[in-house]
């Protein structure tokens, strides 16, 4: 019986994939799929996955789409295990991630959503702002609860729920918060989901980096917009807009205009994706095709 499957979908890395498959076999499991949804439009993914037939349960899934929820949610109607994730292809699990996953599930049947945060590969929390507090994940602190490589769900309630929402996340103008977004709606359905600030997930951390400055737009345009989909108060949304700004105020009289610069980026993005006339639309999506 096959208790997790991972879907990562990925596109232009190669060894941080060995990495992550090495991070897997260190588990100590043999109840673990890894279904890689590859994006790229060359073979470069054969000399490395390779070395890992025979060792991981490996499925090899093309897709011409540069879209990484259409390959997540690919992916998903393939999975065939109990409890589906959904790791980046440059993020690694610290041994026992597993089979903490895996208590959490089992001593809870209620339990249909899991999150923890990302950790940094020097050492603490990773980027983002994450909550110390374990507990149930509300509309109020979901916003610091998920990162969607440390997303775990059973498989039915993402089936049921249309797994991601295709028109966010990487590859879309809405570039981030489908993890966020998947988890509301998983609330909202009445399910219950759950933070653990123990459970970790290894992933680069590129706060404040010229990586997050030229991401900060599309980035902030995806939490915008989830925002102002799920219709939080504005006790809510408030300080993500306030700051921003604050940060940009601070950064100057530092003098460090990248930092300056990622901060506006993040509230004009924040800005543009809140007052999207179609954030309100809501999504209704049908259960994915082909349900097991």
């Amino acid at each position: 019986m096959i208790r997790f499957s991972l879907v990562m979908a990925t596109r232009g890395r190669t060894t941080e994939i060995a990495e992550f498959l090495d991070s897997l076999i260190a588990q100590g499991r043999e109840d673990a799929e890894c279904i890689i949804v590859d994006q790229n439009g060359d073979d470069r993914l054969a000399a490395v996955l390779a070395p890992y037939a025979g060792r991981v349960r490996l499925t090899h899934r093309r897709s011409a789409i540069a879209n990484a929820n259409h390959a997540r949610n690919l992916g998903l109607r393939d999975a065939v295990g109990e409890i589906v994730a959904f790791p980046d292809d440059d993020c690694l699990f610290p041994p026992g991630t597993l089979a903490m996953v895996d208590q959490a599930f089992a001593g809870d049947p209620r339990l249909m959503v899991l999150t923890g945060p990302a950790a940094s590969p020097e050492g603490g929390l990773g980027s983002g702002r994450w909550r110390q507090a374990g507990g149930a994940i509300t509309a109020e602190n979901v916003w610091t609860s998920v990162i969607e490589f440390n997303l775990w769900l059973r498989r039915p309630v993402a089936l049921a729920l249309g797994g991601f929402d295709e028109g966010m996340g990487p590859g879309t103008p809405i570039g981030s918060a489908e993890g966020n977004d998947l988890v509301l709606r998983a609330v909202e359905a009445g399910h219950e989901a759950r933070y653990e600030p123990a459970l970790r997930v290894v992933h680069p951390d590129k706060r404040l980096s010229d990586v997050a400055t030229a991401r900060a737009l599309l980035y902030g345009r995806g939490l915008g917009f989830a925002l102002r989909r799920h219709g939080v108060a504005p006790g809510v949304w408030l300080p993500f807009a306030i700051r921003p700004i604050g940060g940009v105020v601070l950064s100057l009289l530092k003098g460090r205009p990248r930092d300056a610069a990622y901060y506006a980026m993040t509230f004009a993005g924040r800005a543009a994706g809140f007052l999207r006339g179609d954030a309100k639309d809501g999504l209704v999506r049908a259960p994915i095709e082909g349900q097991r």
